[in-house]
């Protein structure tokens, strides 16, 4: 282990991130998939309805995996392990029987009346996932960084494999099966979601081996304070949720759709343009992938790492670097993909698509994105102080402020408009948190220094729009000029910076 512990939290970054980002890349490649083999529309239903899986999830998890972190410090991993685990058990069975019972009343609430059976599936796919959340969490605990990522590559291999197969090799057999298993209305992206059902339950068979030594306890003196524990970051999270999905789910209901002569241009009902919309937003939110990726390879690993060092007398100064580097390379990637986007933006179409008509929201998603890093970061001061409610206050001031984009901005100007919602919620999100923690954990930020980085950052691709008229071979050299440039600043800007690793 390095002695250094910005060295240290970087390489298990990096290994957790060969976990994260290999997968998370290969899943990327379903996206030109589905934008080729999907009309719009219905790539509109698959963000439409992993949104709702990503809702249900936090519900079934309810902060235990960050409670496992925080108690395993405090008790006998083991026992807390058992317990945990029985929980989850004993909720996620109790929501698979009432789910199996009500699915089709839920699917007419969310209007898939017609395909009911996506809406089971989808309840089948929560619920693997987590049993397999905790299990995932031990592996992080014990630093078993290789396993967790050979298991995450194997579901999304089998993943993407079938999907390739459903989709590519036997796309008319696969609808012949679907048609009469299902109905007529049964289209292929049925086995969009039956390939995910599969991986799903590969990662759990996978993970078997860390059930070894369980007993189903529930004991009562561990779970009450765990679950004291874990219920604000349950509201965290689903308060969380509603930020990170409430648009995909809303938009189909909020945006505006045109007049009856122009939907008959369009040869479209009104139903079928708001999800032609929705899965245009869905697509081209996923250029913000890389971003996405780093952020959720970062909290694998500093999660345990922050905890970790919280005895430490220098942590604060610790966190402190932490944030800026953190920013740092944030701020390169958002260059990296809106400097390359004339070459990014075919994995969301083909040239001429109707996908390519929501490139507008790119750059504000990837801001939006990198400030949700950053209140991440800044969440460590109510994780360290079990002042996690406060956590839940500043969830629900986003989640607010979420919301009251989407219904003023939605109707007006489409999809930008829950873009710009998106970045609202974290922005407020983070200011928030950043005055509120320097009251009860302060922690020396480099704030000033971070804010030049993100100006210079910003500039810099103001100056590469200018180069629009341009052709494509120079727009790509002047652009890889413009990221040399910003990574030759930060080197000897960070050279002379007091806190340099």
């Amino acid at each position: 282990m390095s002695n250094n512990p910005i060295k240290a939290l970087a390489g298990q970054t990096v290994i957790y991130g060969m976990g994260t980002i290999i997968p998370r890349l290969l899943n990327y490649l379903l996206v030109p998939l589905y934008t080729r083999v999907f009309v719009a529309g219905v790539y509109g239903q698959i963000t439409d309805l992993y949104a709702w899986i990503a809702l249900l999830l936090a519900m079934l998890t309810y902060g235990m995996e960050t409670t496992f972190f925080r108690y395993t410090q405090k008790e006998d991993p083991d026992r807390v392990f058992n317990n945990i685990v029985s929980c989850i058990i004993t909720t996620t069975s109790v929501f698979l029987l009432i789910y199996i019972i009500f699915y089709k009343n839920f699917a007419h609430l969310i209007q898939y009346e017609h395909n009911t059976q996506y809406v089971l599936f989808l309840g089948l796919i929560v619920a693997l996932d987590a049993l397999t959340a905790v299990p995932f969490a031990k592996l992080r605990k014990n630093n078993k960084a290789k396993l967790f990522t050979l298991i995450k590559i194997a579901n999304v291999s089998l993943n993407i494999g079938l999907n390739l197969f459903f989709l590519i090799v036997i796309p008319d057999t696969a609808l012949a099966i679907s048609e009469k298993v299902f109905g007529p209305q049964a289209g292929l992206l049925v086995w969009v979601l039956v390939s995910n059902v599969l991986s799903s339950l590969l990662s759990l068979l996978l993970l078997l081996p860390q059930f070894k030594g369980f007993h189903f306890t529930l004991d009562k003196s561990l779970i009450r304070p765990m679950l004291a524990y874990s219920l604000p970051i349950l509201l965290i999270s689903l308060v969380g949720m509603v930020n990170e999905v409430a648009d995909k789910i809303l938009i189909k209901y909020l945006t505006p759709i045109p007049e009856p002569e122009t939907l008959e241009v369009l040869e479209m009902t009104g139903e079928e343009y708001a999800l032609q919309q929705l899965g245009i937003y869905g697509a081209n939110f996923k250029l913000a992938v890389l971003m996405t990726i780093f952020i959720q390879m970062f909290r694998y690993a500093s999660e345990p790492f922050f905890f970790g060092k919280a005895k430490d007398r220098n942590a604060p100064e610790l966190y402190a670097k932490v944030m800026t580097y953190f920013v740092i390379f944030c701020l390169l990637i958002f260059l990296g993909v809106m400097l390359y986007m004339d070459l990014l933006k075919y994995f969301v179409g083909e040239k001429g698509s109707d996908y390519h008509e929501g490139l507008i929201i790119v750059p504000i998603v990837l801001i939006a994105n990198m400030f949700y890093g950053i209140v991440f970061n800044l969440s460590i001061w109510f994780k360290l102080t079990d002042r996690t409610f406060s956590g839940t206050i500043i969830s629900i001031i986003g989640a607010s402020v979420t919301l009251l984009c989407l219904f003023i901005l939605v109707p007006r100007i489409g999809y930008l408009g829950a873009a710009i919602a998106h970045l609202g919620c974290y922005t407020v999100m983070m200011l928030v948190s950043y005055i509120w923690g320097q009251k009860v954990f302060p922690v020396p930020y480099q704030v000033g220094r971070i804010m030049l980085y993100f100006i210079f950052a910003i500039a810099l691709f103001m100056v590469s729009t200018m180069l629009s008229d341009y052709n494509l071979p120079v727009r790509l050299l002047f652009n890889t000029l413009l990221i040399f440039i910003y990574i030759v600043t930060v080197f000897f800007a960070e050279r002379k910076n007091p806190l340099k690793i």
